[in-house]
Formats: structure tokens, C-alpha cells, sequence
């Protein structure tokens, strides 16, 4: 049962909005004022405050800073309940971090409804967060609604892409947000040597590019496509207005940009200490796990060995040697159009490096 905190001066208001709250399955506690509602957040540990602004002793806007500045409390989503309804007095309490408001006097589906709203997403943030476009993707639905993420990319010119056509080269700086439609993308990065280094893979229904529109910084590697693509670009006002409507949002993203990094950290430490061996098998549990979003555990990986020598951060005679040796092994089966099937996952996730 999720736990609420009612913070409202006023006994019948308080009293109403309660009872209402309880028929709805929700454990509610009160408070009469802010200095009392700070001190019961505090024993509650609730999963969310609705809180009036006009109040003795201390206001909304004070609990509201109380609650943002206590870092047990400051991801609790926090609802204002006002009869104010100017606009300076909603960019006031939006700028200071709240969620919501609910302006007095209000129905009990507008309550529930902004209540539920809030709570959902709540328990969408909770969830434990992937690297990569599953993390970013989850986000967007925590944003925009269950399913909505992808509204994001429609309506939108479709731009399409030849195979190896560049999308954005490193230094450049990012105007958009990418969304793959159809086809494969690399991003890369190319050493002095003139070596390329595939750092990630996207496919249809990912989304790409975010990182460096966070970061507001130049791009860290290129983009090019692997096959004849189609891309949905978003311009970046659209992705600012996304993640900047939510605080909880904009801390999620800082915990998967960190998580990106430990990602593009193991890669690296796999490229430099691996066996060849295990440098090829990780390269085609990522591809199997990045590029067949189905799961299927037989699907296909359809890619030209020089790209898979890039995953794999090897030379690409040195792969196909390897290949013939999985496939002698019957860890795979290497088809005459060049498509890899893997048969055993389990041996290769497992081989001795």
C-alpha cells in the first residue's frame, strides 16, 4: 500500500481530501501545518506529499525546500494543493522542483488522477535503470507516458541513409536527437593509426545521439550507417523540453550517463586483456543482444566481418580464423549469405579466457 502525506491547514479540506485518498487504497497521514508535515515526512518515509501552500508556521514553498534539501526525502514527488492560481505562483513552485499542482477546489478524479499519475511514475523510476538505449528508452517512457516514447519520433520527415553514409563525425556539435526507423547504426571512433573501434550499435526503435545533447558538449565518436537506413531526426528543443520537465527525469539520466561510462570502461579493459577467443565470443553475445530486440535465441546476426572485427577490437583476418574455429566447435553455424547463428550462448558466455 502506498503511503501519502497530507499536509492542509484546513480541517475539512484535510479531512475530505484524506477519506478520499483512503477509499482509493492509498495509507494517508496529516499534518496541519508545514513544520508538522516536515517533521512527519521524516518518521512516514512517505511515497508521496501533497501539500497546501498557504499555511501557518511554515508555508508549501518551505516545506517544499525543507523536503529538497533532506536527501531521504528530496526524490519524493510533491504535489501542490492551492486555491493560488496565478502564474507567477505555479513558475514559482515548478522552479523550486514541484511535480504538480492541484488547484482548490478540485473533484476526487482530479485528485486520484494526478495522485496515480504520480505514482506510476514513481515506480518507473524505481526500476533499476540498463546502460544504453534500454535505460534511455525506459526514461522516455517514464516521461511521456506508458508506450508514448515513441511518439516522440512521429510525424516527423524521414531521412534516409545510404550504407557507411556518415550521420555525424566527432567534434561536431549535436543539434538533434536520432531515432532509428529502419536499418542498422554504428557509432565508432578511429585511432591515430587509422583502426576503427565500433563503440555501439543501434537498430530499429532506438534512439541515439542523447548523449552528447546531455553533455551539451561535441560529439565523442561518429555515426554511420551499417545498411541502407532510415532516421526520424528530433530537433533539440523537443529532447530539452522532455527530460526538463521532470527533476527525477534529469537525475536518472546522471545515473545512466555513469553507467554508459562503466560499460565503455569493461569494453575497453575486455578489448586490451581478453584472449582472441573471448574478444570474438563478447562481440557476438552483444550483437546477438543489441541488434535481435526479439530475444529469439537463434535469430541471425547479419554484419560484414570488418565491422565485426571492430566490435570484437581485432584484426579481421584473425576473426574469420576464430569464426571457422567456433563454427568446427559447434558453438555457431556460419550460413552461405555470411549470416552467423549462435547454438550454444551458454558455452560462449562461458569460455575460458
Amino acid at each position: 500500500m502506498k503511503k501519502i502525506l497530507l499536509i492542509e491547514d484546513n480541517a475539512d479540506i484535510r479531512s475530505n481530501t484524506a477519506e478520499i485518498l483512503e477509499l482509493s487504497n492509498y495509507k494517508v497521514v496529516v499534518a496541519e501545518n508545514g513544520k508538522a508535515g516536515v517533521k512527519l515526512a521524516l518518521q512516514f518515509e512517505p511515497d508521496l506529499i501533497i501539500c497546501d501552500i498557504m499555511m501557518p508556521v511554515l508555508d508549501g514553498y518551505g516545506v517544499l525546500h525543507a523536503v529538497h534539501k533532506n536527501e531521504m526525502l528530496s526524490n519524493i514527488p510533491f504535489i501542490f494543493l492551492t486555491a493560488k492560481t496565478e502564474r507567477n505562483d505555479f513558475r514559482k513552485g515548478m522552479e523550486m522542483g514541484a511535480d504538480d499542482y492541484i488547484t482548490k477546489p478540485f473533484t476526487a478524479s482530479e485528485l486520484l488522477n494526478a495522485v496515480d499519475s504520480r505514482i506510476k511514475k514513481l515506480e518507473l523510476l524505481k526500476q533499476q535503470l540498463q546502460p544504453g538505449i534500454t535505460g534511455f528508452q525506459t526514461l522516455l517512457q517514464t516521461s511521456k507516458g506508458d508506450g508514448d516514447f515513441e511518439k516522440l519520433a512521429e510525424d516527423r520527415p524521414i531521412n534516409k541513409y545510404k550504407k557507411d553514409q556518415i550521420i555525424y563525425s566527432e567534434g561536431n556539435h549535436p543539434h538533434r536527437l536520432y531515432y532509428v526507423k529502419t536499418g542498422k547504426i554504428r557509432t565508432y571512433k578511429i585511432n591515430e593509426n587509422g583502426k576503427e573501434l565500433i563503440t555501439e550499435l543501434y537498430a530499429p526503435g532506438d534512439f541515439f545521439g542523447y548523449i552528447a545533447l546531455l553533455e551539451d558538449a561535441a560529439y565523442k565518436d561518429s555515426a554511420a550507417a551499417m545498411e541502407s537506413s532510415e532516421l526520424v531526426n528530433i530537433p533539440r528543443e523537443d529532447f530539452d523540453q522532455l527530460i526538463g520537465n521532470n527533476r527525477e527525469i534529469a537525475q536518472k539520466f546522471l545515473k545512466l550517463l555513469a553507467k554508459n561510462i562503466s560499460e565503455k570502461e569493461e569494453q575497453l579493459v575486455n578489448i586490451a586483456y581478453n584472449s582472441l577467443r573471448k574478444k570474438v565470443a563478447n562481440a557476438l553475445l552483444v550483437l546477438q543482444k543489441k541488434l535481435n530486440h526479439d530475444g529469439m535465441k537463434h535469430e541471425m546476426i547479419s554484419m560484414s566481418r570488418g565491422n565485426l572485427a571492430n566490435v570484437a577490437g581485432t584484426a579481421k583476418e584473425s576473426l574469420i580464423r576464430t569464426l571457422s574455429d567456433f563454427r568446427s566447435e559447434g558453438l555457431i553455424n556460419v550460413l552461405e549469405d555470411g549470416n552467423i547463428q549462435i547454438l550454444e550462448m551458454s558455452r560462449l558466455e562461458n569460455l575460458i579466457n
